[in-house]
C-alpha cells in the first residue's frame, strides 16, 4: 500500500483532499469510535459513500450552498462523516460546544440562522431542548444515533433517513459534480468563539483556510508517516474547536486511521489504541507531568532515588544533541528503567504530540524529549485556522511556539502585539463587519491580541494583551508566566493572578484535592479546614516563591489564598478550551480577593509572603 504524501499546497478545497486521499490510499479502516465497551469502525469507502449521501440528502431537503446547519454532536466518527457531507454540498456547518449553557446555544442557533440541527442522540436532544424556542429559521432536527424523538414545531428525522434520501437522489458521479462546484475561497464553517469575555463571535473559515493549514502542519514535521500503515491517531479534543478539527482534516488527507475517545476514557484508551501521534491542550500534559513528579517524590528506597534522578535528568535535558560518552550510558539507563514506563502510560508507541491552546512549561517539553517523544508546541487562534507557528522536531525550542508555516507572515506591532497575515486568516466575523475591521487592518494583518517577541524566525508568547493588567503604581503585570509555574505542581488545579488597579499582585490558588490530602495524610477532614492547615499553607507558599523567583518585584505575588472550590467549564469559570474566564473568577471570588488587600498583618486564610527586591530576591 502506498505511503505517498499529498503535496502541501495552496488552492484546495477540503472535499478535494478527501477524494485525493481515497484515490491514493484505497479502502482502509479510517474512523473508529467508542460504542460502550467496544469500537465501531467506518471504512474509507463507507466514509465516502455516507458523506456523499448526506450531501445529496441535504440538497434534496431543500438546502442550498451557503445555508447553515448546526451540530450539537459528540466528537466522534459521525461528526466527521456529517461534516464532510456539508463540505461536499457547500452547506456551512456551525459546531456548538456541548458544555455551553442553553442561552449560549440559543444565541448561536439564532445568530447563524441555522436551518437544520444535527444532534448525536435523543439524550443530547433533551439537553438542548430548552434552547430551541423562538428560532424561526430552524426547520429540522436530525438525530444521528437511535430513533427520532419529537420537538414542538420542528420536524425530526434520523440521519439514516437523510442518507436514504441522498442515495435515492443520485450516485457517486452526482456527489463528485457537487463537490466540484466548491472553490477554495468558499465559506466552509462558522465557529463561534467560546470567549473569555463578551458575546461569542462567529469566525468564518474558508476551505483554503483549513485545507492549507491541515496540509502544511503535519507535512512540516518532516517525520509524519503517511498512509494507513503509518501513524495511528487518537483524538479526544472537542471537534467543535478548530484545533482538533484541522488536525482531523490532516489525518484524513494523509490516510491515517483515527480513533475517537473522550477525556474520561483517555488513559484506558492510550493502552487500547496505542497511538503514535495525538493533539492535546497543555493542561492535559501538565496533569501527566504533575503525576510523574508526584509518583517520583512518593517512591521510596532505591526505586525512589532512581525515579528522582531520572526526573532531574529529564527536566534539565539538553535538547537537540544526542548524549555522548558517559552521558549516553546514563541516558540509556534512565530510559530503560524509568522513561520506558512513562511511554507505557501513553501506550508505548507515541512519537509525536501536538500541543496548542495555552502556554506550555518548558520543563514538560524537555521531559518528553528525554523520553523520546517530540512534544511540539504551536500557536494560533480560531481566527487563524488555527496554526500560525509551531516547533518542528529538528528545531524544538522549549518556551517558544516555533516558526511560521509556509506562506504565513508574522510581525510584532509597536505595542508588542503579534500580527499575522496569510492564507490562514479568517474571512471575518459572521454578520459583524465592525468587529472584523477591529482585528483585520487594511493591509490584511490580523491582530491576535497576544503579546510576544519574534526572534531568529521563532515566536514566543509573553501574555494575552487583554490579560495584562496595571497596578495602581503604573506597573504592568503579566499573569500567565506566574500561573504556568504554579499549575505544573500536582498540588495546583488552577491559579489566577489578580491585582488590576491594586498596590500589589496577589493570587487565588485552587488546590488539587487528592494531592492536598496526600500531603497531610487526611482523607476525612473538610477541604475548607485543610486549606488552613499550617503544613498545607507552607507547601503552597513554597510554590508561590518558586513562581516569584527571578521576577521584577512588582510582578511577584505578595499574598495568596487557597480557595476550597473548583474552576471548571461546568461552573462557567473556564471556556470549553480550558481558558480562564478572569472576569467571572474575579466576580465570583470578590470577597476572597478583597481579603488579600486588607492593610495590616495577614493571617490565614490569607498568606503573606516577603516582599521582593528589584531583582526578585527576598528583602530583609
Amino acid at each position: 500500500m502506498t505511503t505517498r504524501a499529498p503535496l502541501a499546497r495552496l488552492g484546495s478545497t477540503l472535499p478535494q483532499l478527501f477524494f485525493e486521499a481515497r484515490s491514493r490510499y484505497g479502502d482502509y479502516d479510517a474512523l473508529h469510535r467508542r460504542l460502550g465497551i467496544g469500537w465501531e469502525t467506518t471504512s474509507s469507502d463507507e466514509f465516502f459513500r455516507r458523506s456523499g449521501n448526506i450531501a445529496l440528502g441535504m440538497r434534496k431537503f431543500g438546502l442550498n450552498a451557503g445555508d447553515r446547519v448546526a451540530f450539537y454532536m459528540n466528537s466522534d466518527s459521525e461528526f466527521v462523516v456529517v461534516d464532510m457531507g456539508c463540505l461536499i454540498s457547500g452547506i456551512v456547518d456551525v459546531p456548538i460546544y456541548l458544555s455551553q449553557a442553553p442561552e449560549a446555544v440559543h444565541y448561536v442557533l439564532e445568530h447563524s440562522g441555522s436551518r437544520i440541527l444535527f444532534v448525536s442522540n435523543a439524550e443530547l436532544l433533551e439537553e438542548v431542548r430548552p434552547a430551541l424556542r423562538n428560532l424561526p429559521a430552524l426547520e429540522t432536527i436530525v438525530v444521528v444515533d437511535g430513533p427520532a424523538a419529537t420537538a414542538e414545531g420542528i420536524t425530526v428525522i434520523t440521519l439514516r433517513q437523510l442518507e436514504r434520501m441522498g442515495a435515492e437522489a443520485g450516485d457517486a458521479a452526482a456527489v463528485r459534480r457537487l463537490a466540484d462546484q466548491r472553490y477554495p475561497d468558499d465559506l466552509a464553517t462558522i465557529i463561534y468563539t467560546s470567549g473569555t469575555t463578551g458575546t461569542p463571535k462567529g469566525v468564518m473559515l474558508s476551505h483554503e483556510n483549513l485545507a492549507s493549514n491541515a496540509l502544511y502542519t503535519y507535512q512540516e514535521t518532516g517525520k509524519y508517516r503517511f498512509g494507513p500503515d503509518g501513524e495511528t491517531v487518537l483524538s479526544f479534543l472537542p471537534l467543535s474547536h478548530v484545533f482538533a478539527r484541522t488536525m482531523c482534516y490532516a489525518s484524513v488527507a494523509f490516510g491515517s486511521p483515527i480513533w475517537f475517545t473522550t477525556p474520561d476514557r483517555l488513559i484506558e484508551d492510550f493502552g487500547n489504541v496505542r497511538p503514535t501521534v495525538f493533539a492535546t491542550v497543555p493542561r492535559v500534559l501538565e496533569k501527566v507531568y504533575a503525576k510523574i513528579v508526584e509518583r517520583s517524590n512518593e517512591a521510596r528506597g532505591v526505586k525512589g532515588k532512581l525515579a528522582r534522578w531520572a526526573l532531574e535528568r529529564a527536566v534539565s535535558h539538553e535538547m537537540g544533541d544526542a548524549p555522548k560518552g558517559m552521558a549516553a550510558v546514563k541516558h540509556r539507563t534512565a530510559d530503560k528503567l524509568v522513561y520506558a514506563k512513562w511511554r507505557a502510560v501513553l501506550g508505548g508507541r507515541v512519537s509525536m504530540i501536538s500541543a496548542g491552546g495555552a502556554a506550555l512549561n518548558g520543563d514538560i517539553v524537555r521531559l518528553f524529549d528525554a523520553a523520546g517523544i517530540d512534544l511540539l508546541q504551536g500557536y494560533g487562534l480560531t481566527e487563524t485556522s488555527p496554526v500560525i507557528t509551531f516547533n518542528r522536531p529538528a528545531t524544538n525550542r522549549p518556551g517558544w511556539v516555533g516558526q511560521p508555516l509556509p506562506h504565513i507572515e508574522v510581525r510584532i506591532a509597536e505595542d508588542g502585539e503579534i500580527c499575522t497575515r496569510g492564507p490562514h486568516v479568517m474571512m471575518g466575523y459572521f454578520r459583524d463587519p465592525d468587529k472584523t475591521a477591529e482585528v483585520i487592518d487594511d493591509e490584511g494583518w490580523f491582530h491576535t491580541g497576544d503579546i510576544g517577541e519574534f526572534k531568529d524566525g521563532f515566536l514566543r508568547i509573553t501574555d494575552r494583551k487583554k490579560d495584562l493588567f496595571k497596578l495602581s503604581t503604573g506597573k504592568y503585570v503579566m499573569p500567565q508566566p506566574l500561573e504556568n509555574v504554579m499549575t505544573t505542581s500536582p498540588l495546583v488545579e488552577q491559579a489566577v493572578v489578580v491585582g488590576a488597579g491594586r498596590k500589589y499582585t496577589t493570587a487565588l490558588i485552587f488546590p488539587t484535592e487528592e494531592s492536598l490530602r496526600k500531603l497531610v495524610d487526611d482523607t476525612a477532614s473538610p477541604l475548607e479546614d485543610l486549606v488552613l492547615n499550617p503544613t498545607v499553607l507552607a507547601a503552597y507558599a513554597d510554590l508561590v516563591r518558586e513562581a516569584n523567583e527571578g521576577r521584577s518585584h512588582w510582578t511577584c505575588i505578595k499574598r495568596f489564598r487557597l480557595v476550597p472550590d473548583t474552576v471548571s467549564i461546568e461552573n462557567g469559570l473556564l471556556t470549553p478550551t480550558l481558558k480562564i474566564k478572569r472576569n467571572r473568577v474575579r466576580e465570583r471570588f470578590e470577597r476572597e480577593i478583597e481579603s488579600m488587600y486588607v492593610d495590616g498583618e495577614c493571617k490565614p486564610p490569607v498568606v503573606d509572603l516577603p516582599q521582593q527586591t528589584e531583582h526578585g530576591s527576598h528583602a530583609h
